[in-house]
């Protein structure tokens, strides 16, 4: 738990104190107030709304006297005749942050105010970030090791069904969850709730000048949810699987809308990740330079920097694209073998994750038919790779949908194994692990002259002749031996150690006295050895 997630700050301005002539006066404020450093501080303007008031620009200028930030604000619906206006900063530093508001609505501009920024509480690690070019970690330094998995539609479902899937991430190894913001048109939903006030009885009958603060309220919830249990939402902007509701081939113009929206809503919570599409090259409405646009917007309007990428089916998306953090690509055979998952690395220099690698499961497509032992190598390949991977169920169930559609309940084998083997990943290097002589074909990750771990898949060798390249190596270095069952999910420390020293080459190191690791002859076994220090 992070501690106290929002302070709010009330500022309400009232048509009568406008009438006046005091428009510059404050009706109500808290004293001043106080946040966790990355936690959410919201203002709350109210007033009198005139015209649409989606249409009123609003924004505040927050500093500390180092660092400025100007942070939008967003129209969150009206009652009684008036309107409420947020904005929401999450504080980059400690200390006194002072506010000024810009509107071209009268009513809102010139508010000002100060929060001050105190050290953050237990299991405030903030936002993720990319560390050391392959790797993520907190703004704290904390490493971040990204074991994810996907439910596009559970922040759809009924309150009893979100709350399921809370407590089934509790419970779970998974830090990150990928989750759309548009409906799913195939996956049963909450049809009370819309992104946007509708014009009529059809599916698309939208006025996409208006949103619905109803349904965005909802998807808050679910976000700060996440933020309390420590786990990423990593959110996806738009989605091919539509057909119905016509979000997918909304305008550019509504397009930017939208996401100017959204950005102003979600990005000050520190658990947000920004995914611009899943399967990009499938939303037909929109090309490639569509996105990069949309990134770039996404980039523009987002004060707190999060995370961004983008999901593609069969055309790869240009992840050098500067406003690109991180790859996500769809791919199952790359991390079958981890020679192949590098390579990602080696293009574009930046964090690759492998958010989809075909999902655990017993239905007829390909794509979601893995069994256990299947999804859980790709996250061993991946790792041996200096990648990360992500899962999901999809186990066919008459009655509703599953975990990927819709949340709820893990049914599969490879949730508890992947927490075995989140522990083997989060005691390992930091702030990763790194292929280590990759092309050479010899299948090890760690930190050269500290960690190595070779993973042998479904082979079954009786034993492994250790080589291990000379890099980070003098000679007389000291290891101890753990063989690794990763399907079983034990860890057996071998007597002795290894110590290493020149082999036949100058290019391979061994222990003469102890040049084989013995293995019991059966498949996802791994080995791993670890420096011993003085």
């Amino acid at each position: 738990m992070a501690g106290k997630l929002t302070r709010r700050e009330v500022i309400a301005v009232g048509a009568g104190a406008v009438a006046a002539g005091l428009a510059g006066s404050v009706a109500a404020r808290d004293a001043v107030a106080t946040v966790e450093r990355w936690g959410l501080h919201e203002v709350e303007l109210t007033g009198e709304p005139t015209g649409n008031p989606f249409d009123v620009n609003l924004s505040a200028v927050f500093t500390d006297g180092r660092t400025t930030l100007e942070v939008p604000g967003f129209f969150d619906g009206a009652n009684d005749g008036q309107g409420t206006w947020r904005i929401r900063f999450s504080p980059p530093g400690t200390g006194a942050w002072r506010w000024t508001s810009r509107s071209d609505l009268p009513v809102l501009n010139g508010r000002s105010g100060v929060v001050e920024a105190v050290a953050p509480g237990a299991g405030n690690h903030g936002p993720v970030g990319v560390v050391e070019t392959f790797h993520f970690a907190h703004a704290d330094g904390t490493p971040f090791r990204q074991l994810g998995t996907t439910s596009y539609g559970w922040t759809h479902q009924p309150e009893a069904r979100r709350r399921e899937t809370l407590e089934t991430l509790k419970a779970s190894p998974f830090n990150k969850i990928r989750m759309l913001v548009f409906p799913n048109a195939s996956v049963k939903t909450n049809d009370d709730l819309a992104p946007f006030v509708r014009t009529g009885p059809g599916d698309k009958d939208w006025d996409f000048t208006r949103f619905n603060p109803a349904f965005f309220q909802r998807l808050d919830a679910c976000v700060a949810a996440l933020c309390e249990m420590g786990v990423e939402a990593d959110v996806i902007l738009f989605h091919p699987y539509d057909g119905r509701f016509g979000f997918d081939e909304m305008p550019a113009d509504v397009d930017a809308r939208y996401v100017r929206y959204v950005v102003a809503r979600l990005s000050p919570y520190r658990n947000v990740w920004w995914s611009l599409a899943n399967e990009f090259d499938v939303v037909k409405a929109k090309t490639a330079d569509d996105f990069d646009r949309l990134g770039r917007l996404v980039q523009a309007r987002d004060p707190h920097d999060r995370l961004r990428s983008i999901h593609n089916w069969r055309a790869l998306f240009d992840n050098g694209r500067p406003w690109v953090t991180h790859a996500s690509l769809q791919n199952g055979s790359a991390v079958i073998d981890d020679a192949r998952a590098v390579l990602y690395r080696d293009v574009w220099k930046k964090p690759v994750v492998f958010d989809e690698v075909r999902y655990e499961g017993d239905i007829a497509e390909r794509w979601g038919n893995l069994t256990g032992l299947e999804m859980v190598r790709a996250f061993w390949e991946g790792l041996v790779a200096g990648t990360y991977v992500g899962h999901s169920e999809t186990f066919d169930n008459p009655d509703d949908d599953y975990w990927l559609g819709a949340g709820g309940s893990l049914r599969g084998q490879s949730a508890p194994r992947l927490a075995f083997f989140k522990a083997v990943m989060e005691a390992g290097p930091t702030p990763g692990f790194e292929p280590i002589d990759k092309w050479w074909e010899r299948h090890v990750g760690g930190k050269a002259g500290q960690v190595y771990l070779r993973y042998f898949g479904e082979a079954a060798p009786d034993g492994w002749t250790v080589d291990i390249p000379r890099d980070g190596l003098t000679g007389g270095e000291r290891f101890t031996v753990d063989v690794i069952d990763t399907w079983n999910m034990t860890v057996e420390r071998l007597p002795g150690v290894m110590t290493l020293s020149q082999g036949a080459t100058k290019y391979t190191w061994h222990d003469p006295e102890r040049p084989v690791v013995a293995l019991p002859s059966r498949p996802w076994m791994a080995v791993r050895l670890a420096r011993e220090h003085a």
